[in-house]
């Protein structure tokens, strides 16, 4: 299917084309029709399956004509970068039309937005808290409001953002399309949709729980206390290159730069208590390759946007499966290779386990001579022979610590 099929303006498809867009996703295929329609839609859909595009084209040729300098589209969002990101697909996709869309987030100054808001603007990207900032100031008018997006629902319930969401829902004219997108249907997320939509059609695609061709992919059984020295000699004795590193929180993501940096490794932390400015610097220079090794929680990780990681690190094990697919998935782009390693302590095995059942099959088991587990690594549940294997590329050097 072409996306000329789905019943798109000239103008929107000129624009695809100039972005080399060949033909559309499952999620597109299925919810872009609906939209154009005038269905409320509720999309079950990962992050990557192109949701971004199902619920913007369909919203810019709405926009396309009718009034310009009123705000006619809402869309709420869980995090800094993902409103830039938005932001600036909206202005892709609309180029050749005079829609114009603003970002609306925290940890940067107000005046630029305040300036974007009273010239006026058709599509509004915004988190929740900086958004009820600007509406407590009377600076949002949703008098003219035709489309409201929720895009990463389950992110922001997780987040805590459910209080601002609700307060925002409250003040929004009840005639309205809503598209309402999440990666999971939690109860949680079910009793939000119920609130911000009366009825819809729901769209499913299944995720891809596959990790991208390329990757290799082992674990190294260790205990908690010596993840650090053993991420440091990997970091020192494998090939350079970008290289990106998960933890479950913002404190430890900050704690790691910081060790790795005394290390003499060149690392940048990435989460929500950065400014944007920090945030922004840290993005740049890896892109760059001025810092090689970027330690992200998960969140601040869906504003990472590059092709040529060479190794993904989970420092800490995810406590969701697929989030693991997705880490994965951050290496081996566009056809490369790419390895993907997983510090697993005891506590963290059966977390492993989720992981490998996932998969289908079992993962490699290997441990760092100096800096065995203290107990004996479990075997994979997966009937999948794995060989348990020292790598030689990860021996600490002559003088490191040991455990003792």
């Amino acid at each position: 299917m072409s996306f000329s099929a789905l019943g798109l303006a000239p103008e929107l498809l000129r624009a695809l084309e100039d972005e080399l867009y060949e033909s559309p996703t499952p999620i597109q295929r299925k919810a872009i029709p609906l939209a154009l329609a005038g269905h409320d839609v509720v999309g079950s859909a990962q992050t990557g399956t192109g949701k971004t595009a199902a619920f913007l084209l369909p919203i810019l040729q709405r926009l396309r004509e009718g009034p310009r300098g009123v705000l006619r589209a809402l869309v709420l969002v869980p995090t800094r970068e993902l409103a830039e990101q938005v932001v600036e697909r909206a202005r892709a996709y609309g180029c050749h039309t005079d829609v114009r869309a603003a970002a609306i987030y925290g940890g940067v100054a107000m005046d630029p937005q305040i300036r974007a808001l009273k010239e006026g603007v058709e599509i509004v990207v915004a988190t929740p808290g900086r958004l009820l900032d600007h509406m407590g100031r009377g600076r949002v008018k949703y008098a003219g409001l035709e489309v409201l997006v929720l895009d990463e629902a389950d992110r922001m319930l997780d987040m805590g953002f459910a209080p601002d969401v609700h307060r925002i829902l409250a003040a929004l004219p009840d005639k309205r399309q809503t598209f309402f997108f999440s990666a999971t249907i939690s109860p949680e997320v079910e009793a939000l949709a119920r609130r911000a939509l009366c009825e819809y059609t729901h769209v499913n695609v299944e995720s891809k729980v596959a990790a991208a061709d390329g990757v290799e992919q082992f674990l190294i059984a260790v205990d908690r206390p010596h993840k650090r020295h053993v991420l440091a000699h990997m970091l020192t004795d494998m090939p350079t290159g970008r290289t990106l590193v998960f933890t479950k929180t913002r404190h430890g993501a900050d704690s790691l730069a910081r060790s790795l940096r005394r290390d003499g490794i060149d690392a940048l932390p990435l989460h929500g208590d950065l400014t944007q400015g920090a945030r922004t610097q840290a993005l740049d220079r890896f892109r760059a390759g001025k810092v090689h090794v970027l330690v992200a929680t998960d969140v601040a990780a869906r504003g990472i946007d590059v092709d040529d990681i060479v190794m993904v690190v989970n420092f800490d094990v995810p406590l969701d499966a697929e989030i693991y697919v997705h880490r994965v998935g951050r290496t081996a782009r566009a056809g490369a290779s790419g390895v993907a390693v997983t510090l697993m302590a005891p506590d963290e095995w059966m977390l492993m386990w989720s992981v490998e059942r996932l998969l289908g099959r079992a993962l490699s088991r290997e441990v760092v001579p100096g800096f065995e587990p203290a107990v004996e690594p479990l075997q994979p549940l997966m009937q999948t022979e794995v060989p348990r294997r020292q790598g030689p590329s990860l021996r600490p050097r002559r003088g490191a610590a040991r455990r003792r």
